[in-house]
């Protein structure tokens, strides 16, 4: 027997924001239970559970198992909320519907300053994928008043036709899993599509982690209000919550548990001059938030066996910028960490995308005359006044926030700490 009264069903889980987000919402306690198919039948009949998540692969077959089913489950065929009633019987219900509408009618009315069936009633939505997620996406626009289509890889409808066809669509929608963490920012559709559908006002993505996806990414170059899909995590988590509790809870929580988990996910990532004070500052400010630590140019050293400096003397910059983008790829992709980079990496552009995807960008600005350069190739042979002058204008274009230098790293760290509300 199972005896925690809530939690999520799949098959292979791994991590889940699922319990942090249901302790807000007072469905507690919330576990993860990872279960084989033919074990899933037993698993619903004779748990303990009072109310499940359900993910895949089982959004289908656990609506065999409910006594009752609502009108979204018969509509999508699919279930993601299962509550056990007082009499023993099972009801089905599907909140992922409920989330997505709710992040949409959100998004549309702080982007674009109406009500989401006043900006699709009788417009064209793009629904990329058609998998699960794709059903309760396209139910939630239809909602809305959209002509939904619905684009794959096979079918009348896929990604080389998409820009011929759909030009005048209104929004675009991507269900795949495309682009999330650790394949990230991977987008399913490149730059030159997505500038060719010249008629969207908004581009919105079911994948919450990285908080910005390479479509996101994509679209905010065009200038496209954006979204990714931790709203609708938490939104669906709301709505299972009050069918799991049966009662009605304060929609105001959403925002708030939202929000909250956007800071926990969130890097914080140091950029600046040569020896402003990046690595002092990023290790401070992990010990004060209980972070994970990384300084780019100490993971390079041990990834590669020598120090940046020995890699630019040696090898040249060309060569040092390369092994340093692959080193920020992989750890500006994760979440939750405190990051110093070396005071290069704003010459190459592809590293902009890989910072920005999951991460707030804090400049540490030094006055010039205080920055050390011991052990500093580039500052040593070009000179503080001429990387100065190359890079300033990039690390101002890139910072989310610019701060200049207290005096000491302590005091740099504590005032991002209060900056960030970390």
């Amino acid at each position: 027997m199972d005896a925690t009264p809530f939690g999520l069903l799949g098959r292979t889980l791994g991590h889940s924001w699922s319990p942090h987000i249901h302790a807000s919402f007072g469905s507690v306690p919330y576990s993860l239970f990872e279960r084989e198919p033919e074990d899933v039948g037993d698993f619903l009949h004779r748990g303990s559970w009072r109310g499940l998540n359900v993910t895949i692969p089982y959004k289908r077959v656990a609506v065999e198992y409910a006594d009752e089913v609502s009108e979204r489950v018969r509509r999508l065929g699919a279930t993601n909320t299962l509550v056990r009633r007082d009499d023993g019987s099972i009801l089905a219900d599907n909140t992922d519907v409920l989330g997505f509408a709710w992040m949409l009618e959100r998004f549309c009315l702080r982007e674009l300053g109406m009500p989401a069936a006043d900006v699709l009633a009788g417009k064209k939505a793009l629904v990329l994928g058609s998998g699960g997620a794709c059903q309760a996406v396209k139910a939630a626009l239809e909602d809305a008043g959209a002509t939904v289509v619905v684009v794959s890889r096979t079918g009348d409808e896929t990604y080389a036709t998409l820009a011929e066809r759909h030009h005048d669509a209104t929004l675009l929608v991507n269900t795949t899993p495309v682009g999330m963490y650790p394949n990230c920012p991977d987008s399913p559709i490149d730059d030159a599509t997505l500038a060719a559908l010249t008629g969207l006002v908004g581009v919105l993505d079911v994948v919450y982690n990285p908080e910005r996806t390479g479509l996101c990414l994509a679209a905010e170059r065009l200038g496209l209000p954006t979204e990714s899909g931790l709203a609708m995590l938490v939104s669906q988590a709301f709505f299972s919550s009050q069918l799991f509790q049966g009662c009605e809870l304060d929609q105001a929580l959403i925002a708030h548990v939202e929000e909250s988990l956007r800071r926990d996910m969130r890097n914080v990532v140091f950029i600046g001059m040569p020896g402003c004070g990046k690595t002092g500052a990023g290790r401070r400010l992990a010990r004060l938030c209980g972070r994970p630590f990384v300084d780019l140019d100490t993971v390079f050293e041990v990834e590669h066996g020598f120090t940046p400096a020995e890699c630019i003397r040696t090898q040249g910059e060309a060569a040092f910028r390369k092994l340093e983008t692959q080193t920020a790829r992989h750890h500006a992709s994760k979440s939750g960490l405190v990051i110093a980079t070396g005071g290069g990496i704003v010459t190459q552009e592809v590293n902009y995308d890989l910072l920005h995807q999951n991460s707030t960008i804090v400049m540490l600005d030094r006055p010039l005359d205080e920055l050390e350069s011991d052990d500093r190739p580039l500052s040593q042979t070009k000179g503080v006044q001429r990387l100065a002058a190359e890079r300033m204008h990039l690390y101002r274009n890139w910072a989310d926030l610019i701060l200049p230098c207290t005096g000491s790293a302590a005091g740099d760290a504590e005032r991002v700490r209060e900056l960030l509300a970390l």
